[in-house]
């Protein structure tokens, strides 16, 4: 039998302090949910108080300052004394918080990522249960049977299934034909398609809700009749089942393009525009003649202070040895709130101060962007570069860029937007990725459908232009941009 031994091992551990902890987690939120996490320290801090501090001095607005980049940058956002209160993130006395943990950040971003609040799709989707006119056992058995649709939209179990595993998880019994009507009832829901087993039954459906012109009859006879065909772009197959000529076919084809291949698209496309509506944005970056303007949208953010009462309530229950006994419980109630409200006020300065200098580095980096709005002018940037450029730790730089969107004078735009990794053209030129996915974009867009591009034609066009690019890389960036290959891209 082995013995048993004791090992000691020192480790070096950094601990932050409940002040920085506190700074990071503020930091991460955007703006729209800061207002309600100072809304909760309201009601759990009596000494925190919202609006200006009555016992502060008053400020004169300060100068405008504008020595970045020449006088092309101007930092401000709105101060809690004050509607507005500009910094320059230059200065000697700006002198940001610095911290470091160990938070990571996914450089594989897409700008169709944006946090939403609203309902998910089953949950959508349970809301029309009580639209229809299941009996309650039948309505419990529909949202059990919602919770299988998969991500697609798509109800991949067979009405056997459903049943066996109703009986096996649940302990609910329910006939085939039973059940069969849930289903049947659930695939008439919003979005068309959805709980469809298969592509066509999909398409299909969508094709039902919509109004029987002759494009769109001539697509219902395409998918029934000849879907094989069609689905491996076979067209003079189809044209020869079907008897059609090309116009009626190219009618029908085009209907079906409109089509969500998808039964969650219609969803997700409907709640973008809703996210897109709700989303406030955390800053912006204007221009004007050349210069350009970074300010935080503070408005919705309430000014803060120490109640005075509390404090000197305080003082009147300590002022005397005996009253200092007496007291001793309150005082230190008090005492520790009034900490409390003194770190969030701060916290939340501090706050505003890293996402400042953060999206004013962005912005010096980008200025081209900024000025133009032309996307091909986006540089190289990863976040490395903005954390070593404003002396902060990278992870620090990710939580004020995550999930913050600026308004700049070409729309909103969320902060990883402007990260992008980097290669090298042909005249040894550094050039950003997303510069060249907008050009491959471009290139899609205006080839001849009938003959479209393939990954090696697209390789070798951007070579020309510059852009030396394997055909696997070629592939790699057309997928994460959503294009089809080249032979599901052809059109008569």
């Amino acid at each position: 039998m082995g013995s048993l031994s004791l090992v000691q091992q020192q480790k070096m551990q950094m601990k932050l302090a409940p002040a920085q902890l506190q700074v990071i987690r503020l930091l991460e939120i955007p703006t729209v949910d800061l207002v309600q996490r100072i809304n909760e320290e309201l009601q759990q801090n009596p000494v925190l108080e919202e609006g200006p501090d009555p016992g502060a001095q008053e400020h004169d607005e300060l100068e405008d300052r504008n020595d970045l980049l020449g006088g092309d940058i101007e930092d401000s956002y709105r101060e809690q004394e004050q509607d507005r209160r500009e910094y320059d993130a230059a200065d000697d006395d700006f002198e940001p918080i610095l911290y470091s943990n160990n938070g990571g950040y996914d450089e594989q971003f897409s700008s169709r990522e944006i946090p939403y609040g609203g309902d998910s799709l089953i949950d959508y989707l349970k809301s029309q249960v009580y639209l229809t006119n299941m009996t309650k056992p039948q309505r419990h058995i529909a949202k059990w049977v919602l919770g299988n649709i998969d991500d697609d939209g798509y109800l991949r179990r067979t009405i056997e299934q459903l049943v066996d595993d109703l009986s096996f998880k649940e302990g609910l019994q329910v006939s085939d034909e039973e059940m069969e009507s849930i289903v049947r009832q659930i695939k008439e829901f919003d979005p068309p398609g959805i709980a469809s087993a298969t592509l066509k039954e999909c398409l299909l459906t969508q094709l039902r809700q919509k109004e029987q012109t002759e494009g769109v009859c001539m697509a219902t006879r395409i998918l029934n009749r000849s879907y094989e065909a069609f689905a491996k772009h076979n067209y003079e197959r189809v044209k020869q089942r079907l008897d059609i000529t090309d116009e009626q076919l190219r009618m029908g084809i085009n209907e079906i393009m409109r089509l969500n291949q998808s039964p969650t698209n219609a969803f997700e496309a409907n709640a973008i525009d809703t996210r897109r509506e709700q989303i406030i944005p955390d800053a912006e970056i204007t221009q004007q003649d050349g210069r350009l303007r970074v300010t935080l949208m503070s408005d919705h953010i309430p000014a803060l202070h120490v109640s005075g009462e509390y404090q000197q309530m305080m003082e009147n229950m300590k002022s005397t040895k005996e009253q200092r006994q007496k007291n001793r419980d309150a005082v230190q109630f008090i005492r520790d709130n009034i900490n409390s409200a003194a770190t969030f006020i701060e916290a939340i300065r501090l706050r505003n101060e890293t996402l400042l200098l953060t999206i004013r580095s962005i912005a010096e980096a980008q200025k081209d962007f900024f000025l133009d709005g032309d996307e091909s002018l986006i540089r190289p940037l990863v976040l490395q570069t903005i954390a070593d450029e404003i002396g902060m730790d990278v992870s620090t730089v990710s939580r004020a860029c995550n999930n913050k969107y600026v308004q700049t004078d070409f729309g909103i735009y969320p902060l990883k937007f402007f990260f992008s990794d980097t290669m090298k053209t042909s005249d040894g030129e550094d050039v950003s990725t997303r510069a060249i996915k907008k050009i491959m974009r471009e290139l899609v867009d205006s080839e001849d459908k009938s003959n479209p591009i393939d990954d090696e034609g697209l390789a070798a066009l951007l070579t020309e232009r510059g852009y030396p690019l394997a055909r696997r890389t070629v592939a790699k960036y057309r997928d994460l941009l959503g294009i089809p290959v080249a032979r599901l891209r052809r059109q008569i």
